[in-house]
């Protein structure tokens, strides 16, 4: 029996809406617009487990769990949330819970084990039987081609800072496109690729591990030219009609004070954080500042060659922004206080003297800081940037300390005041003409979640890894009943 028919589950949790999801009056309403999606996300990674079944190859997070102290309790992904196997009782939930959309990421390695070659079928079967299920529950899919998990021989054979992957990656983009391209319509190429390059290859506090500013920057420049190559590769399959994006974790980056060396130092940050990415992916370069932050790093002139800039700037209809805290920094060193992750080595290439600074306020689970202003501000900035083009937050959550009373429930009350401050803020952007088209909660359940393993929640579903149990957070419930009436309402 093929291992992606799901076995005997328990049964999905019943759903109801609690007392507080009743419907208001009209006028207490803050309406989203017709076809808004109200989704929510994971990655295959995180959720998937099956690490050894039908072909699957080793990724570089499999080799990274098992590396001694990079991963919070030698916790891995070989099991995690168990989705491969129970994948039609997360879509019951979704669509109980009245989801109209869901953001995944296809396991390159489950695809390509070695990152070459043809595709493993017993890999796409999967994602096909998983599509055709969000169909059948009115559920649009939203498919992402990469969330970290490079296969193992590829990084083997250079990783990102080598211009081959990039080019294996485009081979990738298209295999899923043909399998996948009659079924979904919505595709993003790269999820987050400044943790890609810079947790991975600068800091190393995200798999591969490597600790190499020079290698972080070549790693983002050829995921720059990942994400055109691919984009372009999946426009030569897709059916017309078929929208593409990627999803990039900007940086709301603020001085700590107007003085000009702190304004200076959010320049740095804003480079090397955002502009690394927009600059090519939507303007087809890099500014000059950035380049002459990072010269004495990276040979530009070498590492850029010509037509690469053209490739990496390829069409496309949606940006995805993920969002959870913003950055408050200034001039002066020594202070690593910037969400990302502890190391001897900066993640920030060429602003590696920069000082983070925690703002007050509340914070999460994770210790950040909790601002939806955030949120709003980088809504307006690629607005002002591309005006026009669809803006979808792909990921917005937060960790809470969450677990199951007596009762039975996950009285999460914490998370449901994030998820409405920011849909406020969402609002808001479309009030003032910003085509926001969707939201996506991170996540749809507690997973594993990188090098914390399974220490920190996220989900809108409580997952209980022993036994692989599900009971939706009040949050869920929430979250569910502001999708079906298509708008916010006040707390009560």
């Amino acid at each position: 029996m093929s291992s992606v028919q799901a076995p005997p589950a328990t049964p999905v949790p019943t759903v109801a809406s609690p007392t507080a999801a009743a419907s208001p009056a009209d006028g207490d309403l803050r309406r989203f617009p017709a076809g808004f999606l109200w989704g929510s996300a994971t990655s295959a990674y995180q959720i998937e487990g099956a690490a050894n079944e039908d072909g699957r190859g080793a990724s570089i997070w499999d080799t990274f769990c098992r590396t001694p102290g990079k991963v919070h309790r030698s916790d891995t992904g070989d099991v995690a949330a168990d989705h491969y196997h129970r994948w039609r009782e997360d879509v019951g939930l979704m669509k109980e819970l009245g989801l109209n959309a869901y953001r995944f990421s296809v396991s390159w390695p489950r695809v390509q084990p070695t990152g070459r070659g043809p595709a493993v079928e017993r890999g796409l079967d999967f994602y096909r039987r998983l599509v055709d299920a969000l169909l059948e529950a009115g559920i649009t899919p939203l498919a992402t081609l990469y969330h970290w998990d490079l296969p193992q021989e590829l990084e083997d054979a250079g990783g990102w800072p080598r211009r081959a992957t990039a080019e294996r990656f485009a081979d990738y983009a298209r295999l899923v496109g043909e399998a996948l391209g009659d079924r979904v319509r919505h595709w993003t190429t790269l999820n987050e690729p400044w943790c890609s390059a810079f947790l991975g290859y600068g800091s190393g506090v995200h798999a591969p591990g490597r600790t190499d500013a020079g290698g972080a920057l070549r790693a983002a420049h050829h995921l720059n030219l990942a994400h055109g190559l691919g984009a372009t590769a999946l426009r030569s399959v897709l059916p017309s009609g078929a929208e593409l994006s990627v999803s990039l974790n900007l940086h709301q980056v603020r001085p700590l004070t107007d003085s000009p060396a702190d304004l200076d130092a959010a320049r740095r940050i804003d480079a090397v954080g955002n502009r690394v990415f927009l600059g090519p992916m939507l303007r087809g370069t890099y500014d000059e500042d950035l380049l002459a932050d990072t010269a004495h790093l990276v040979d530009w002139d070498e590492l850029v060659r010509p037509g690469d800039l053209t490739a990496a700037a390829a069409p496309i209809d949606q940006l995805g922004l993920n969002y959870y805290t913003p950055a408050v920094v200034s001039a002066g060193g020594g202070v690593r206080n910037d969400a990302h992750g502890r190391s001897e080595h900066s993640p920030w290439s060429g602003a590696e003297a920069v000082a983070f600074h925690q703002p007050p306020g509340e914070v999460s689970a994770m210790n950040w800081s909790i601002d939806p202003s955030g949120l709003r501000d980088l809504l307006e900035r690629i607005h002002r940037e591309r005006p026009g083009l669809p803006i979808v937050v792909t990921e917005n959550g937060m960790a809470c300390e969450d677990y199951v009373s007596p009762d039975g429930t996950v009285n999460d009350t914490e998370r449901i005041s994030y998820l409405h401050q920011h849909l406020g803020a969402v609002h808001g952007a479309i009030e003032a003409g910003i085509p926001v088209a969707g939201y996506f909660a991170w996540s749809l359940m507690d997973n594993f979640e990188w090098a914390y393993g399974y220490a920190k929640r996220f989900g809108l579903v409580y997952v209980d890894f022993a036994s692989q149990r599900r009971t939706p957070k009040n949050s869920a419930h929430w979250y569910g009943a502001t999708s079906r009436r298509g708008g916010l309402t006040r707390l009560p």
